[in-house]
């Protein structure tokens, strides 16, 4: 295969931005240059990734899994650079003690530790998940020196230092052709008397109760879980719709069924992920290795 680096990094702005002309603004180059670098990048791969239309570009099943694959590429690209850079990185010993809320362990978690074993490869990790709540006890007790945790919208421990990590909107998921999907933006006052799938970790499904009760709305609850992929699956076969943060979506449940999102009209706070630690306490530096990695995904990401 004879694809470049710039290629997957195109390929992933327009999958991030869902479409071409968006990508090419955040990149600062021409659409047709972005055209034609997913072309070849298409054709060196032998199959589709994106599914051009009006408002866009979908990925294709394939194209899905790739992006997976090419957001590994560069980051392996990106951690060699530094490790090459500082050879210190590498001689770094010792324990790291991480906690994450369930929502992390899922999608956040395993990008960065993999990240993190790379750059310092003499660190062993140890790592727990848990509710916000028992983690900021463990955080306090010097149980944990670290931790990866949506943070409550309502109440930010006083005792904990925080750094961000990523910051995620929330949008609805619905399935393919279904008759909402004809509006670019929506308002969950519109699907009403639709049934709703919850997600029950991180405080998830209360975000959607605190909206319905604000637009004095009380849809029927179609299932709660704890399983992302159980509410992909739900709503890709049309037992629900479901209102989750955009770090979590993907197009296509484990079945292979496709489901759509759109944007919120309703003022929804994004999801706020941090790293965590007690307020006042020293870091060691394989915490503090770790923090400062943590925080280059909220950089790399808001570009």
């Amino acid at each position: 295969m004879a694809f470049s680096l710039r290629q997957l990094q195109y390929f992933i702005a327009v999958a991030e931005k869902g479409s071409v002309s968006s990508a090419a603004h955040t990149l600062s180059i021409s659409q047709s240059t972005v055209t034609e670098a997913l072309r070849e990048l298409e054709l060196d791969l032998g199959f589709k990734l994106l599914e051009r239309h009006a408002r866009g570009a979908d990925l294709t099943l394939k194209g899905h899994h790739f992006l997976r694959h090419a957001r590994k590429i560069l980051g392996d690209v990106a951690d060699a650079r530094r490790a090459l850079a500082g050879a210190e990185a590498t001689a770094l010993s010792g324990r790291l003690s991480i906690g994450v809320t369930p929502l992390v362990a899922g999608y956040i978690y395993p990008d960065l530790i993999a990240r993190f074993r790379r750059a310092f490869a003499g660190v062993t990790v140890e790592a727990v998940e848990d509710a916000g709540d028992y983690l900021e006890h463990l955080l306090i007790g010097g149980e944990l020196d670290v931790a990866v945790m949506v943070l409550p919208q309502d109440r930010r421990s006083g005792a904990l230092q925080t750094e961000t990590v990523e910051i995620s909107p929330y949008r609805l998921w619905l399935p393919l052709g279904h008759p909402a999907l004809a509006q670019e933006r929506l308002s969950l006052r519109d699907l009403s008397s639709e049934p709703h799938v919850l997600l029950t970790i991180d405080e998830i499904a209360e975000a959607s109760e605190v909206v319905w009760r604000r637009l004095g709305i009380r849809p029927p609850v179609a299932f709660r879980t704890r399983s992302v992929e159980a509410v992909r699956s739900l709503v890709a076969t049309g037992a629900g719709v479901a209102v989750l943060p955009d770090l979590t979506y993907r197009p296509w449940s484990l079945e292979g069924d496709k489901i759509e999102a759109r944007a919120l009209t309703d003022d929804v706070p994004a999801v706020e992920v941090a790293t965590a630690w007690r307020r006042g306490s020293p870091l060691s530096a394989a915490a503090a290795g770790f923090v400062a990695l943590a925080a280059t995904r909220h950089a790399g990401r808001g570009r």
